[in-house]
C-alpha cells in the first residue's frame, strides 16, 4: 500500500471511530423526564445573555485590570 491509502484507511478508521462513539453515547430517551427531576423555569434572553456572556467578559476584564495594576516591569516616568 502506498501511503496515501494508509492515510486515507487512517483517517476512515478514525472518522469511523468517533462517528460509533458520538452515536454510542447520546442519551437515550432524553425528551422523557426522570422521576424527582424538576427542572424549574427557562432563562430569558437577559438572563441567557449576561450568564453566558456579561459574567465571562466582566471576569476577563477584571483579570486583565488587576494584571496591568500590578505589572512591575514598567519604568515609573520622571
Amino acid at each position: 500500500m502506498d501511503k496515501l491509502n494508509k492515510n486515507a484507511l487512517r483517517a476512515g478508521a478514525v472518522s469511523a471511530t468517533t462517528a460509533l462513539m458520538l452515536l454510542v453515547s447520546s442519551p437515550a430517551f432524553a425528551n422523557t423526564v426522570d422521576d424527582g427531576s424538576d427542572p424549574g423555569p427557562g432563562l430569558s434572553v437577559i438572563e441567557t445573555l449576561g450568564l453566558f456572556l456579561g459574567i465571562p467578559v466582566l471576569a476577563f476584564l477584571v483579570i486583565a485590570g488587576l494584571v496591568t495594576m500590578t505589572d512591575k516591569s514598567r519604568k515609573p516616568q520622571a
